[in-house]
């Protein structure tokens, strides 16, 4: 009987001791969750790596393909090299297509998902073009860029300027094929393509018939109203498996001939 009385009165007190330990976790503070880093303001037009906003760090997948692509530049094997944003690194899922279409060149992709203008800069800047003198350089960014309305049209098309610049200051040879920025949402009317088309009104100009070819094949893509489909752009910004071969369709003759 007193054995029992004890195992009860254990039991007794070790529910009370769980149910005091239970109340002071509740009642204890809760760890602030770490705020996020103010990031400075980047422009399109100034070269800048892309950050962690978490951690103040230079993204981890940025830097890890800027690596990767500071070291396929350093075997200055590539005779064309894309650079530009996600929808260049879309070619990366259009394998068979790409080795058919530039295979012949040695081609690079140096596309990065994301990027906007000035990280394109960036790594120009930063290792992307030392020991690779390629013969073309394919271009197209400044999309990701529509939505910053401190990004204007004119610092966008600057910011690709100094791209191109970059580009020629290291390998002066290099002939850029720069196309025009895609279209992007679904209609003329529609604030990305607005704005897109601003771009491209202006960048149009740095074509010098010699190192840069501007080069506009954004109406492939289009209906004969202007209107982008989701048949061609699922998401209306990026391509899918049919519209990188209507790319690749549309450039095939330009590059081959700045190639020569």
């Amino acid at each position: 009987m007193k054995r029992t009385l004890s195992l009860l009165l254990g039991l007794s007190l070790f529910a009370a001791t769980s149910v005091v330990a239970q109340e002071a976790k509740k009642d204890a503070p809760k760890k602030a969750a770490a705020p996020a880093v103010k990031l400075p303001a980047q422009q399109p037009d100034v070269a800048a790596p892309k950050f962690d906003g978490k951690t103040g760090e230079i993204q981890t997948g940025f830097a890890n393909s800027h690596k990767s692509f500071v070291a396929i530049a350093q075997k200055g094997e590539a005779q064309v090299v894309f650079i530009g944003d996600s929808i260049t690194a879309g070619w990366n899922g259009q394998k068979a297509l790409f080795d058919k279409e530039y295979g012949q060149y040695k081609a690079a992709n140096f596309g990065i998902g994301g990027d906007q203008v000035q990280h394109v800069l960036w790594r120009v800047e930063n290792g992307e073009f030392e020991g690779i003198k390629p013969k073309a350089v394919v271009l197209m960014i400044g999309t990701n860029n529509a939505g910053n309305p401190a990004h204007t049209p004119e610092l966008i098309a600057n910011g690709i300027k100094k791209i191109i610049a970059a580009i020629h200051q290291r390998s002066p040879d290099t002939k850029v094929l720069l196309l025009a920025v895609f279209p992007r949402a679904a209609k003329p009317t529609d604030a990305p393509r607005v704005k897109n088309s601003q771009v491209n009104a202006i960048i149009a100009k740095f074509d010098d018939g010699k190192k840069v070819h501007y080069f506009d094949i954004g109406a492939k893509f289009l209906t004969a109203d202007g209107t982008l489909e989701k048949s061609v752009m699922p998401d209306l910004l990026h391509l899918n498996a049919a519209s990188y071969q209507i790319e690749a369709d549309a450039i095939r003759e330009k590059l081959a001939s700045l190639v020569k």
